[in-house]
């Protein structure tokens, strides 16, 4: 019999993410009583595999996804992730994209709606603010932090990036937003993302 569980959070992925995240968020959020969904854009198929960043040229975590963002709500869950490295940049890919026209991928489309959805907690590690960029009105006027490569998009968008001292802040919370700077910085966040979530509870 399938274990009862407080809700889910989704995992917005694609290649080259991020694999201490991945495997963080494996262990923390069903210790907690969360479920984790990985999703992505299927591109028509049934499941996709995708690798992590290599380390030390060897891609070390993998993961099949089956969940299409196209046919979930983000309602369904209790909090939607983004995970860091180079995944979300590949989620912001328009096969034909419209001058003038907001990004219409799949998952850009999706996380719009996770914007404007009450009691959705959304998170971002490190590069993952991307596909919030992808369209300024996601985080416009939005306190957030993000690593140092992308401060310059993250600005660009309308987010005001926090720091502390030279660098930018480790952990920063604006309403249903939580961002941290970097993988290292993947424990708090978990623990602040779910302490958001039970607020709400």
């Amino acid at each position: 019999m399938a274990t009862a569980t407080k809700g889910k959070i989704g995992v917005l992925i694609e290649d080259h993410f991020d694999p201490t995240e991945y495997l963080k968020f494996n262990e923390f959020f069903p210790q907690k009583g969360y479920e984790v969904e990985y999703i992505t854009h299927l591109w028509g198929n049934k499941e996709l595999h995708f690798g992590s960043n290599p380390e030390n040229n060897i891609v070390e975590q993998q993961v099949t996804v089956s969940t299409e963002v196209n046919d979930i709500n983000p309602s369904d869950y209790k909090g939607i992730i983004c995970i860091g490295a180079y995944a979300m940049d590949r989620l912001r890919y328009q096969v034909n994209p419209k001058k003038g026209e907001p990004n219409q991928a799949p998952a850009v489309a999706f996380l719009r709606k996770a914007v404007n959805t009450e009691n959705v907690k959304l998170g971002a590690i490190c590069h993952s603010l991307w596909l919030f960029c992808a369209d300024n009105e996601m985080i416009k006027n939005k306190k957030v932090t993000c690593a140092h490569n992308i401060i310059c998009d993250v600005e660009n968008a309308g987010a005001d990036v926090i720091f502390d001292g030279d660098q930018t802040a480790d952990l920063v919370i604006d309403g249903n937003l939580i961002t941290a700077k970097h993988p290292g910085v993947t424990d708090e966040f978990m623990e602040k993302f779910v302490e958001a979530i039970e607020v709400n509870n």
